[in-house]
């Protein structure tokens, strides 16, 4: 006892607590779960130095320099060559896609004039949209240009017959000045939109049975699926005016292009909204406390910001990392908001993205319409 204070008070406080945190499994296991789920994403999972980045070969000419440097290319690891005689066309396609990110285009009759000094062009056009994924990979390109022409210079006995060298010209499509905010500011609508549409969704349904207030809907004729969606709708407002303040600080501040359909990023944010909205539900049926609910949010949050591409390139993760990445709907709206805002994609270039979040929703709220009438009964 030191003036008034009691140790022995003091410890079973103490181990009051030391009890409940163990026997509050979620708070236990997030105590080990997150510094591990850290590591494995920041240790195995994040690189910024990409490899393996799909490209495609544009040529009239099959001869052996171009083979040459296409052979090159893919000996660097940054480039995986998919195809070395698709059309201009099909490549823009590609491109445009995100199917490719490197067209390598070489004019017909490049190794005749390359040989009559000609000054031929050997052209690269890198999706810029994420900067950072193709920065070392042009690099590597520009370096393959030149080990090749010096090679070639190199078999001829005098400076005056070799060739001279290849003009390498790089077209950065889509963010041709490699500003950060074109790939950041309109990802940050969909980190935004997860972070609040989950978290605020699941603690306010948790909310209303710490209060009773859930007694009063099992009073009424309501069935389960009619009291969530009645719940996440002013949510989805909520969302809406989230997405249009980011939107317009990326207009008007950051002087982000806004190339494609309105209509259709309206649309697809509704259904990234309602994704996130369900996903809430169904946390909220799994957690017995705001802070449970939190918590949860969180864990959900985390790896969708770490895997989705926003912080890192998407491409420059390991298989497994892309395939859960793949499962969380923020990956697939990053490359929808990017692609419509800054490509003028169309509903065709983004259907590939819109499914898999559309099936996300089916998912979480069949679950969340399953947990919730267990909850009620």
């Amino acid at each position: 006892m030191l003036n008034g204070f009691s140790f022995r008070r003091f410890w079973a406080m103490a181990r009051k607590e030391f009890i409940q945190m163990r026997r509050d499994r979620l708070t236990f296991g997030m105590m080990f779960g997150i510094p591990l789920m850290q590591l494995i994403v920041f240790g195995y999972a994040i690189n910024t130095d990409p490899k393996h980045l799909p490209a495609v070969v544009v040529t009239g000419d099959t001869g052996p320099i171009p083979r040459a440097i296409v052979e090159g290319l893919r000996r660097t690891d940054y480039f995986d060559i998919r195809a070395e005689t698709v059309s201009e066309a099909d490549a823009a396609e590609m491109l445009a896609d995100g199917d490719a990110m490197f067209v390598i285009t070489f004019p017909p009759n490049f190794s005749r004039d390359l040989m009559s000094n000609r000054h031929p062009q050997m052209l690269v056009q890198a999706d810029a949209t994420d900067p950072v994924a193709v920065g070392n990979a042009v690099g590597a390109a520009a370096v393959v240009q030149t080990a090749a022409t010096r090679e070639l210079q190199g078999a001829f006995a005098t400076v005056a017959e070799a060739p001279t060298p290849v003009d390498y010209r790089l077209h950065l499509m889509y963010n041709p000045e490699r500003r950060s905010q074109l790939n950041i500011v309109p990802a940050l609508l969909g980190l935004v939109l997860t972070m609040t549409m989950s978290n605020i969704t699941a603690m306010a349904i948790v909310r209303e049975k710490e209060r009773g207030t859930m007694e009063n809907l099992l009073s009424t004729p309501a069935r389960p699926a009619e009291v969530m969606l009645g719940k996440i709708l002013p949510y989805i407002a909520i969302g809406y005016v989230q997405a249009s303040v980011i939107l317009a600080a990326a207009r008007y501040l950051f002087h982000v292009p806004e190339l494609g359909s309105f209509v259709l990023l309206a649309g697809c944010i509704l259904l990234f909204i309602a994704a996130n909205l369900g996903m809430g539900i169904t946390l909220s049926t799994l957690a017995q406390s705001q802070l449970q609910a939190m918590q949860m949010a969180f864990f959900y949050f985390l790896p969708s910001m770490m895997l989705s591409g926003f912080f890192f390139p998407f491409r420059g993760m390991p298989q497994w990392a892309q395939t859960i990445g793949s499962l969380l709907p923020l990956s697939h709206f990053l490359r929808i908001v990017r692609g419509i805002l800054l490509k003028g994609d169309g509903f065709p270039e983004v259907w590939p993205q819109i499914w898999p979040i559309g099936l996300f929703f089916l998912v979480v709220m069949t679950i969340a319409v399953v947990r919730f009438r267990r909850t009620l009964d």
